[in-house]
């Protein structure tokens, strides 16, 4: 069992920029960001797969995060500028645990972290 933390979350104003970093216990392939706002359902935010350079994005976010991966630390990272309150949610780390096609499906992910809150104020 791979274990995921996050961290990097907190408050920022409208506009800044924020990293959050998820750090695996082991290896695994595809990692990806997703985010939950208060009263909405869990979406897709940002994935880079095993392969490298493989990276996509949720319509909302391109232009503004990036993500990146360090295999050899085994950490996933999401660079988020120009942050809109519309971001304000608590945002996860998931990992799959086999190599399959990069997906925004939750249910290829089969490791989860704990979240760490973002709240952007306006």
């Amino acid at each position: 069992q791979v274990q995921l933390v996050e961290s990097g979350g907190g408050l920022v104003q409208a506009g800044g920029s924020l990293r959050l970093s998820c750090v695996a216990s082991g290896r695994t392939y595809s990692m990806a960001w997703f985010r939950q706002a208060p009263g909405k359902e869990r979406e897709f935010v940002a994935v880079a797969s095993w392969i490298i350079g493989r990276t996509d994005y949720t319509d909302s976010v391109k232009g503004r995060f990036t993500i990146s991966r360090d295999d050899a630390k085994n950490t996933l990272y999401l660079r988020m500028d120009s942050l809109k309150p519309d971001d304000t949610a608590v945002y996860y780390c998931a990992a799959a645990r086999a190599p399959a096609p990069t997906t925004a499906a939750e249910k290829a992910y089969d490791y989860w972290g704990q979240g760490t809150q973002v709240t952007v104020s306006s």
